[in-house]
């Protein structure tokens, strides 16, 4: 309705609202709540043991059918404590970031001499809950479940009905105030019938399918999950290394001689580069699986790791997804025992900081591929494949490394946690990886150049990961170290190199290593090895260096290149291209297209799909089909084939 008009009589008090004072934007008068100091500081643990003496952990993992972790935990407690403070594991390492999913738990329940004990969780860090101790509690019981996720969109699948990965940490507490490598546990897991169980823990007994471990710190057990399966098969690869594999199905464990041989070569070429072992025996964990969740997760004396089903059997094809392996490997001594100060963290609430990852992961990243291409687990053109569409990525792909440095994306697995972005080109993602494997490969480069190839990177890995043979605690590091080891293997100004190509943005693309290494990157009409491969396991189709999209298989956009033709069309990541020149959409259809136009003067013409609504869009794109390859510069061996070339004897 209208309102009335304002009489006379009023205006004098609306004339009469306070002025309001120099910098605030309300009127003075209205209520304005203020703000107390929060007792929210990370509080530091202590390096002290844990006073009620060992927890027991028990699990029980035979619920494949609801994918559920039973588990029930003793703590023992003094008998001055009045509140038991237990932490879920926050911060996890070689997650770089604090991705505990404490989601998963449910149905918790204490109790001590047979009465239920209240319990509330604090609202300043939810992953702590408080437990209320009435005078002359002993010990207390912790009962809960784990929920593994049953489908991919929920989360990490963890447990099938052929094999299950048992990470301690995403089910289990500790208590609050200690370093977590004073905490005693032990460990005790029940298994469906008759599966066989591996780990890096030690003291193994079994009695019908419950099986236990020697007494472990806290530190340890979460640095030793298990892998266990209906099929499994275990080979040994190395002196007190072992291969331990499980499967979808039998079939898939079926490994030829030959390339057994290839692991246990990759194992003699890891200690030939690093000249000492930071581990007294050490497993490969692998799921041969499209049904349990892909991973690959360092530890100090195990690695977590995933293939396609196929993976072993069908060898020369599926080559390309054989690098995992040799990657995790080398974190035993780069990540696990060389650590950088600021991201190693005394329990798994301290934060960790990220800034140094590119050594951490970057030269990972390098020797896991070199050490993969020395061993034959996988091949030099692989190896080739891979690093031309590494380089690509930098040289076309990726316009936000004008403002984005390497260094800023080590906080990625903070800030983003892997979840996808509509524009990764422009926002970047963890280069640090590739990025910096690709200026490691410099790096060796211009240490090969200035002694005249009496020296490489491998001498610097020998120097900063291969000391203290057998010490398997962890040794940190910093930027001054980094610089002072190159500095002792070859002199240059490595703190301007690494600070130059890592730490400032809108740098040349990193191709300078490969093209000192003898290679240049050149564009085909056809995918390299690699992209092939990933492609294929993937479905989609990659047109990014042509029309600026990735696409499925039923021509759904998964990815579009910021400043692309497809961009500048207005194509977007979900829309679909229902049809290519009036003809019916595929994946032969398009490249047909985009091969023609190269001939021709005419746009690209694609029929869209957003939503409910269809239109016409041209793209005037003449390029053809581009993928990355390296090719060497001149004939004979390259200096970038003498660094892949094998280090171990015999």
């Amino acid at each position: 309705m209208k309102h009335p008009a304002l009489s006379a009589a009023l205006l004098p008090f609306l004339l009469a609202t306070p002025a309001l004072a120099q910098g605030d934007i309300r009127p003075a008068g209205n209520t304005a709540p203020e703000q107390a100091q929060l007792d929210d500081a990370t509080p530091l643990p202590a390096d002290t043991p844990w006073p009620g003496g060992t927890i027991a952990l028990d699990i029980d993992a035979t619920d494949t059918e609801r994918g559920v972790y039973r588990v029930t935990q003793t703590i023992p407690v003094t008998a001055d404590m009045r509140e038991l403070r237990l932490l879920f594991p926050e911060w996890l390492p070689g997650n770089h970031a604090a991705r505990g999913p404490i989601n998963l738990i449910s149905g918790i329940r204490f109790t001590a001499g047979g009465k239920v004990l209240e319990w509330k969780r604090n609202p300043l860090d939810v992953y702590e809950l408080i437990v209320d101790l009435p005078e002359g509690t002993s010990a207390v019981t912790a009962q809960f479940v784990h929920t593994s996720p049953i489908t991919g969109s929920e989360g990490r699948i963890t447990m099938t009905q052929e094999m299950l990965n048992l990470q301690w940490e995403k089910m289990s507490f500790y208590p609050a105030g200690h370093y977590v490598r004073r905490i005693a546990m032990k460990p005790t897991v029940k298994v469906p019938a008759g599966w066989q169980v591996f780990t890096a823990l030690d003291g193994k007994t079994r009695e019908n399918d419950t099986v236990t471990w020697q007494t472990v710190d806290y530190e340890t057990l979460v640095d030793s999950p298990i892998f266990a399966g209906k099929y499994a098969e275990r080979w040994e690869v190395g002196e007190n290394v072992w291969l331990d594999a499980v499967a979808d199905k039998p079939k898939y464990l079926d490994l030829a001689p030959e390339n057994l041989a290839r692991f246990e070569r990759l194992i003699d070429e890891a200690d030939a580069l690093f000249g000492a072992r930071h581990f007294d025996h050490y497993d490969i964990l692998l799921a041969l699986t499209d049904r349990m969740g892909g991973i690959g997760l360092e530890h100090q004396r195990s690695a977590e790791n995933q293939y396609e089903p196929t993976a072993l059997i069908d060898w020369d094809e599926m080559d390309w997804d054989h690098n995992v392996v040799s990657h995790e490997l080398v974190h035993s001594w780069n990540g696990k025992y060389r650590r950088p100060a600021d991201l190693w963290t005394p329990d798994y609430r301290t934060p960790m900081q990220d800034s140094l990852l590119w050594l951490y992961e970057g030269q990972t990243q390098l020797w896991g591929w070199v050490l993969a291409a020395r061993s034959g687990l996988q091949t030099r053109q692989t190896f080739l494949d891979a690093f031309a569409t590494y380089a690509a990525n930098y040289a076309e792909g990726q316009p936000g490394r004008a403002f984005r440095s390497v260094a800023d994306t080590t906080n990625d697995p903070i800030i983003n946690s892997r979840r996808p972005i509509p524009y990764s080109s422009l926002s970047r993602s963890e280069d640090y990886y590739v990025e910096g494997a690709l200026t490691w490969i410099e790096a060796d480069q211009i240490i090969r150049q200035g002694t005249r190839g009496r020296k490489g990177l491998d001498d610097f890995a020998k120097a900063f990961f291969g000391v203290k043979d057998g010490d398997w605690g962890q040794l940190t590091y910093d930027f001054d170290e980094i610089v002072a080891t190159l500095n002792g293997v070859y002199p240059y100004d490595w703190a301007d190199f690494l600070t130059t190509r890592l730490l400032e943005p809108n740098q040349p693309a990193p191709l300078r290593g490969l093209e000192m290494g003898g290679y240049q990157l050149v564009w085909k009409d056809e995918p390299n090895s690699y992209e092939q491969g990933r492609m294929g396991n993937g479905k989609y189709l990659n047109l990014f260096y042509s029309l600026g999209v990735n696409l499925g298989t039923d021509g759904t956009v998964t990815g579009t290149l910021w400043d692309g033709p497809a961009f500048d069309a207005g194509i977007v990541n979900g829309n679909t291209i229902v049809a290519v020149n009036g003809i019916a959409y595929s994946g032969e259809t398009i490249e047909e297209a985009i091969t023609a136009a190269k001939d021709s003067n005419k746009p690209i013409e694609l029929l869209v799909k957003r939503g409910d609504t269809y239109r016409t869009v041209a793209i005037d794109y003449h390029g053809g089909l581009r993928y990355p390859w390296l090719e060497p510069v001149g004939k004979g061996d390259q200096p970038l084939d003498r660094f892949l070339e094998p280090r171990a004897g015999g």
